[in-house]
C-alpha cells in the first residue's frame, strides 16, 4: 500500500499551525505562523479576518515548501485535508467576502449587558434547552447582537440579507474556495447560541429572540464531509480535498479517541475545555455544565457534557508578559518546586470572568494570602494549581450530574509538558492522567475527520492506535494530602466570592 499523507491546519488564538500527518498519526513536516489579537478597549478582544487567514496560508506554504524538499515527488500523495479551528470567534462579511468588521475573538466580553438583558427577559431556559449552553458572552450570537445594535453598517447589512456570519472554519472555507463553499460543521455550530443541537439545524425562534432573522448562515455538515477543495493560494498545482471540519476542543476530543460513554479529556491551552462523552444525552444539566456536539460523522451525531476554563495557559503568559515573573517557561518547573505547598497563597485567574460551573462573568482576577516571605514562586505555584482546582470542580460537577466516576482523564496541550502540574492533578482528581503523546492532538483529529471524510478509513473501529511508547500516564499518589489541603484553600476563597 502506498504511503499516504493528510495536511491538518489548526487554526488556534495565537497562532495557525499547518501539519503533515502520515496514516498512523505520525508528525511528518510542522510549521507555525503566529496571529496577533487586539484589545481596543477593556473587555473587547478582536482579531484581523485576513490576518487570520494569510496566517493560515502562510504556515501551509511554509509546511508544504519544506515537504517538497525532504520528500521530493510525494506531495501528490497529500489525499485529503482537515481544519481545526478557534471556537466560538466569528467574522462577518459582505456578499463580495468583505469583513464588515474586524473578526471578535472568543475572549471578548462586550456584551455582558446583553447577557444580562437576555436574562431578564427570561429567555435562559429556552435557550438552554435549545442549544445545550448558558447565555453568556463566551459563545457568538450575543456579541453578534452588540455589534447589530452599535455598529450601523452591520445592521444594515443584516436587514439587507447581505451579511454572512461564519465562525474561524467558515470563514477560513469561504476564502479557501473563492465563496464556493459557505458551510460548516456541527461542531462550531453547536458553539453560536444559534443551532438547536437536537433538531440540527439553526433555530428560527433563538434568532427572532435576537432580532438577527436575516443573518446569513452557513450549511450545517458533520465533521467529516465535503467541504470543497482548494490550491491553497497556488500552493498545490492540484487543488486538494478538504473533507474535515471540527472544533478545536471537539477536534482533541476525538484525536485522544474518548468514543466511549465517561471517557473525558482536558484541553490545556490559552482557556481549557473538558469534553465528557455522554454520547445520545438529551437535555440541559444543572450543575453548571454545558451540552454540546462531541463529533459527528456519517449519520451519527455524539454528544458531550463540557466545562468551560476561560483563564488556563493566559494566566502564566500574564504572569510572564506582564508581570515579568519568569522569561522562558523551562523556568517554571524549577519555581515549582521550590516550595513544598503554596503556602497559603491562591490565585483566582477571572481575568475575563469564569466559566463552568460558576458562570460569573463579573468577576475580577485575585490574589489571595500574600505576605512579605510571598515571593514570584508562590505566584507561579498558585497560578498552575489554579489550572487543577478549575479541572476539579468541573470534573466533580460532571460527576455528579452523570453519577459516573472518572476512570482517567486524557490532557493535551502545551502545558502538560509541565510534570509538576500533571502529578499535582493526578493526585487531586485521584485518577490516572494520561497524556498519548501526540503534541498536537486537534490537528491529528482533525486529519482523522478528513481520513473518514475521504473514506480513507471506512469507520471508527479502523482508526489507527497512538503508540504504546509514546503514552506517558501520571498515577495518583493517594497518599499524597498536599493538593487535597490546598483544594479546600481554593475552596473557601470561592464561596466567599459567591456569596
Amino acid at each position: 500500500m502506498s504511503k499516504s499523507y493528510f495536511l491538518s491546519i489548526d487554526q488556534g488564538t495565537s497562532g495557525s499551525k499547518a501539519i503533515i500527518f502520515d496514516s498512523q498519526g505520525q508528525v511528518i513536516i510542522k510549521s507555525t505562523t503566529p496571529l496577533k489579537s487586539f484589545y481596543p478597549t477593556s473587555g473587547f478582544v478582536e482579531q484581523k479576518p485576513e490576518e487570520i487567514y494569510q496566517s493560515v496560508i502562510s504556515a501551509v506554504k511554509n509546511c508544504i515548501t519544506e515537504f517538497k524538499e525532504k520528500y521530493i515527488g510525494e506531495v501528490d500523495k497529500i489525499i485529503a485535508c482537515g481544519i481545526s479551528n478557534q471556537r466560538e470567534t466569528f467574522v462577518l462579511w459582505d456578499k463580495e467576502g468583505n469583513p464588515l468588521c474586524d473578526a471578535v475573538v472568543w475572549q471578548c466580553k462586550r456584551s455582558i449587558s446583553i447577557c444580562e438583558t437576555l436574562k431578564e427577559k427570561d429567555l435562559e431556559s429556552l435557550i438552554s434547552s435549545k442549544t445545550g449552553l448558558t447565555i453568556d458572552p463566551y459563545f457568538s450570537a450575543t456579541k453578534v447582537m452588540w455589534l447589530y445594535e452599535n455598529n450601523g453598517k452591520i445592521k444594515q447589512a443584516i436587514d439587507k440579507g447581505e451579511a454572512c456570519f461564519g465562525t474561524v472554519d467558515t470563514w477560513l472555507l469561504y476564502k479557501l474556495t473563492h465563496g464556493n463553499c459557505y458551510k460548516t460543521d456541527f461542531t462550531n455550530a453547536s458553539r453560536t447560541l444559534f443551532f438547536n443541537i437536537y433538531d440540527l439545524e439553526w433555530d428560527s425562534e433563538l434568532l427572532k429572540s435576537f432580532n438577527l432573522e436575516s443573518l446569513k448562515l452557513p450549511k450545517v455538515a458533520s465533521s467529516a464531509d465535503d467541504y470543497g477543495d482548494s490550491n491553497f493560494e497556488g500552493v498545490f498545482d492540484i487543488s486538494i480535498p478538504i473533507t474535515g471540519v471540527i472544533g478545536d476542543s471537539q477536534a482533541a476530543f476525538f484525536g485522544e479517541r474518548c468514543f466511549k460513554n465517561g471517557s473525558a479529556k482536558a484541553t490545556l491551552g490559552t482557556g481549557s475545555s473538558i469534553l465528557w462523552n455522554s454520547e445520545n444525552i438529551k437535555g440541559q444539566t444543572e450543575n453548571g455544565m454545558l451540552t454540546t456536539i462531541g463529533w459527528s460523522i456519517r449519520n451519527q451525531v455524539n454528544y458531550a457534557l463540557e466545562g468551560v476554563i476561560v483563564s488556563c495557559g493566559s494566566t502564566l503568559e500574564w504572569l510572564k508578559n506582564q508581570l515579568g515573573v519568569f522569561e522562558t517557561y523551562d523556568q517554571i518547573e524549577i519555581m515549582l518546586t521550590s516550595l513544598v505547598t503554596n503556602e497559603g497563597v491562591y490565585l483566582v485567574p477571572a481575568f475575563s470572568g469564569m466559566g463552568a460551573p460558576y458562570w460569573q462573568d463579573q468577576w475580577k482576577g485575585s490574589i489571595h494570602g500574600l505576605t512579605f516571605g510571598t515571593n514570584k514562586s508562590h505566584l507561579v505555584r498558585a497560578a498552575l494549581e489554579s489550572i487543577a482546582f478549575q479541572i476539579k470542580d468541573v470534573i466533580t460537577s460532571i460527576e455528579q450530574e452523570t453519577h459516573t466516576e472518572l476512570k482517567e482523564l486524557k490532557v493535551n496541550g502545551g502545558i502538560t509538558a509541565n510534570s509538576f502540574l500533571m502529578q499535582f492533578l493526578a493526585d487531586l482528581l485521584k485518577t490516572p492522567v494520561v497524556n498519548m503523546g501526540i503534541t498536537d492532538v486537534s490537528a491529528w483529529g482533525a486529519a482523522l475527520m478528513s481520513g473518514l471524510g475521504i473514506k480513507f478509513w471506512s469507520g471508527l473501529e479502523y482508526l489507527p492506535e497512538p503508540m504504546e511508547e509514546n503514552v506517558k500516564t501520571f498515577k495518583p499518589n493517594l497518599r499524597e494530602f498536599i493538593p487535597h489541603e490546598a483544594y479546600k484553600g481554593w475552596n473557601k476563597i470561592l464561596e466567599e466570592k459567591m456569596s
